[in-house]
């Protein structure tokens, strides 16, 4: 146990930047160039107003209808947004207070919480891997809550107060949805349902809570660059009413609407390469608003750390693997120290 406390500690983290919320309170009229994107990189927004992520309802995932739907959508898009839950929205609603109350203290009491050398937990930036790359709009507190032998509490705030206890249920009921959900979708694909189950039973959940500030160039800068996630199962919540998630589909960048009170759920790179390649992750990204901070909190779930990353064995027995295998630790290191690039995460572990 000793061995992969010391193990999480040196898988590396981010260079330290600037903090972007006490840039913003500047109010400066040109922000620093390392911010500013080139014109090109925004591609182009839909405006089809009909084309938006699939909804599921999982009080209805015991019909084969609603099942379907869910291969579909995992096919086909990579996101969802799941409703009817299970989760309290009092425990949500108490998520998302706390958060924001964290975000609102002074920039001394938030450092108290910041990131160290080589460790990607805390309050800062993450994927910042060399001095010249351009900067994400947008600051953020990472934990890891799970598995819980495993927590780090020098990085939980203590105020507000009720943060540790929220941040627990919080972390414990969206534990519970996704193991639900891995079930299902091992069901949909043909695979054992338990045995999925059982690399994430024990697994590891990161939180992500982002702060994206108001910014005067908006159409100039990124939340957070086009990614896909290097884990199994995301969900996200949006904290305030400001709109900002864009998924890539058809070449074109849908904004995503989210339904009060459900979560916006993606396939992460695991289980695409779990998969082999059936299911697959999706490029999305972070716009910022010119008037208004945005909040969102994204939960990441990935399987135990003696789990190897590779499609399942009863997968390829009749189809030809499309992603090599390799160790979780080897996988995690390779996410960690990459910058945030579409795809090209995967692309290293395609055949």
């Amino acid at each position: 146990m000793e061995k992969e406390v010391l193990s999480r500690d040196g898988f590396g983290g981010s260079l330290p930047v600037e903090n972007v919320q006490a840039l913003a309170s500047k109010k400066l009229k040109d922000i620093p160039s390392r911010y500013i994107r080139p014109q090109v990189e925004f591609g182009v927004v839909s405006i089809d107003e009909s084309l938006q992520i699939p909804v599921i309802d999982m009080n209805k995932l015991s019909h084969d209808d609603e099942q379907r739907k869910l291969h579909l959508a995992c096919k086909d898009w990579g996101f969802f947004q799941l409703i009817n839950h299970g989760v309290g929205d009092e425990v949500i609603e108490k998520m998302k207070i706390d958060i924001q109350e964290f975000f609102k203290l002074p920039l001394k009491e938030k450092m108290a919480y910041a990131q160290l050398p080589n460790n990607i937990e805390g309050y800062g930036q993450a994927f910042v891997v060399s001095e010249d790359q351009k900067l994400d709009w947008g600051d953020m507190l990472f934990l890891l809550p799970l598995p819980v032998t495993l927590r780090n509490m020098r990085f939980w705030p203590i105020i507000p107060p009720s943060f540790r206890e929220t941040m627990d249920s919080y972390s414990m009921e969206l534990q519970k949805v996704t193991i639900h959900l891995m079930r299902l979708m091992a069901k949909n694909l043909g695979t054992d349902p338990e045995t999925l189950a059982s690399f994430f039973e024990d697994g590891t959940q990161g939180i992500r809570m982002n702060y994206y500030p108001p910014c005067a160039q908006a159409s100039q800068v990124i939340g957070l660059a086009p990614h896909s996630d290097a884990t199994g199962l995301t969900l996200l919540i949006q904290v305030n009413e400001v709109e900002g998630l864009q998924i890539k589909k058809n070449g074109k960048w849908v904004p995503v609407k989210p339904i009060p009170g459900a979560f916006i759920i993606n396939i992460g790179d695991v289980i695409e390469i779990m998969s082999n390649g059936e299911y697959k992750s999706v490029e999305h990204r972070a716009v910022v608003n010119a008037d208004k901070e945005r909040l969102s909190i994204a939960a990441f779930h990935s399987p135990n750390i003696s789990t190897k990353i590779g499609p399942l064995p009863n997968l390829v027995k009749t189809n030809v693997a499309e992603y090599r295998t390799m160790t979780h630790e080897a996988f995690v290191r390779l996410t960690i120290n990459s910058k945030l690039n579409g795809k090209g995460l995967l692309d290293q572990m395609k055949l």
